[in-house]
């Protein structure tokens, strides 16, 4: 036996140190060779580290939340003879970018919202190669008979093949006790998807269920008395990985933006008929059209007229940058925290290819399959709670942008209309602008003339 010492590779762009977010190994563990051993996260993405060769964890390096050099350190393990070149030895630092697959934190340093978050996967190797984004999963998971004998395609399990998925899905398996290397992946390389996991957890659940519904059938046992539930007391959270950075890009975007918040309520009864009647035409099985698409084309015409808000603050050149394009950013939420994808190029879109494209990008977001360019570099921000959205709200706005445009709820209520009162469907647009680019003046008409196309739905769709 001799053992090998694992040090932080080179994560590449520069990085001289991460931060641990998750440990997936602890002392004491066996572990396969290119098994995932540590999620860390650099200013740019986060990145699963994996086993360089085959071993027993003999110590780990680190908490989570803490930063680690590169080149420090990481993991000593414990392998067969021959295994490692020798004792102590390190792993070759990997030069390469984190893969394009990954989900990185958006390019610009300073970015509000906390753009990015998902999960790149670093090689054993010195050579980067490109694997489907994953993470949160423990290096060793319940048996197949831990899992209450779920029936399938993938019960007779591999315990050398490498599972990939999203962190998202890790997350669920390891909540509800599923070894996911029993679930047959329909995607690339027998990557799972969303829809493996909910139909493998359906069939498992039904299969407990109809276990659940033998047992019960036999005679009634003595029912224990239910256990209290703890009062009082408290739970400390960690804050660490895309919480973190997203924490402090908000704490930045707030600390140094002169917020100017203008809040404007929108008569959308005319939109919300349009709406209706485009998806009556709907082919079956297409989404519904919502009314961001319809916003974001509005958007587009009047920023033709008020540049000044469809730009970018270069605070190290001291420099304003107006862009022609219209690179839209979509707030969208997800399970690793608020993330911005963006709709490129949305001046030179249609109504339905902006729709389209909205669902493409914040699905991939949701997911963990946006790309780096996917989550960076919009413009201008559009941020909606749908139907959670409230009255009015005050985004913050996703630095270096300098506007955000927010969508609250629409609801019908009673207005005066030539006198008289009748009900309408209205809607409060609540927006954010960074009043030292911005005056008040512009965005409030920059707001106005947004109102006036939203009302007349038809000027939406002319220069």
């Amino acid at each position: 036996m001799s053992r090998f010492v694992f040090k932080l590779p080179d994560l590449g762009e520069g990085t001289v140190e991460a931060e641990i977010v998750t440990w997936h190994v602890k002392p004491g563990d066996d572990v396969a060779e290119d098994d995932v051993l540590v999620e860390v996260m650099t200013e740019k993405a986060a990145v699963e580290v994996p086993a360089p060769v085959s071993g027993k964890i003999v110590s780990t390096t680190g908490q989570p939340g803490d930063m680690v050099p590169v080149g420090s350190e990481l993991v000593v393990l414990e392998t067969a003879s021959g295994a490692g070149s020798s004792a102590g030895a390190a792993a070759q630092p990997a030069s390469a970018q984190p893969a394009a697959s990954a989900q990185p934190a958006a390019t610009q340093p300073a970015n509000a919202a906390g753009n990015g978050g998902g999960t790149a996967r670093m090689p054993s190797s010195p050579q980067m190669r490109t694997v489907a984004p994953s993470g949160n999963g423990a290096a060793h998971r319940p048996s197949a008979a831990a899992d209450g004998g779920a029936v399938g395609a993938a019960d007779s399990v591999d315990s050398n093949r490498r599972v990939l998925t999203s962190p998202a899905i890790r997350r669920r398996a390891k909540e509800a006790g599923i070894d996911l290397r029993q679930v047959a992946g329909s995607g690339p390389q027998g990557r799972i998807v969303r829809q493996d996991f909910d139909a493998y957890a359906a069939a498992r659940s039904a299969g407990r269920s109809s276990s659940v519904a033998a047992v019960t059938s036999l005679p009634a046992a003595r029912s224990p008395a239910p256990a209290q539930r703890p009062t009082g007391g408290t739970e400390e959270i960690k804050v660490i990985g895309l919480r973190r950075l997203i924490a402090q890009r908000m704490s930045e975007a707030k600390r140094n933006i002169p917020h100017f918040a203008y809040v404007e309520e929108v008569d959308v009864t005319e939109l919300e008929s349009l709406r209706r009647h485009l998806n009556t035409k709907l082919e079956p099985g297409t989404p519904a059209l919502t009314y961001l698409p319809f916003l974001a084309l509005a958007l587009v015409r009047v920023l033709e007229d008020f540049p000044q808000c469809n730009a970018h603050y270069d605070a190290e050149r001291g420099v304003v940058v107006r862009y022609r394009a219209v690179h839209l950013g979509v707030a969208t939420q997800t399970p690793d925290g608020l993330k911005v994808p963006v709709v490129r190029d949305a001046q030179l879109r249609s109504l339905w290819d902006v729709a389209a494209e909205m669902r493409r990008v914040t699905e991939a977001a949701r997911t963990n399959k946006a790309t780096r360019e996917e989550l960076g570099g919009s413009t201008i921000t559009l941020t909606s709670l749908g139907k959670l959205g409230g009255i009015a709200s005050t985004p913050i706005i996703n630095a270096p942008e300098v506007s955000i445009i927010g969508i609250n709820r629409a609801v019908e209520r009673p207005v005066v209309v030539d006198g008289a009162i009748t009900v309408r469907r209205m809607m409060n647009l609540s927006s954010s602008f960074d009043h030292r680019f911005v005056d008040g003046y512009d965005a409030a008409a920059m707001i106005q003339a947004l109102k006036e196309r939203l009302e007349h739905p038809a000027t939406i769709f002319v220069g």
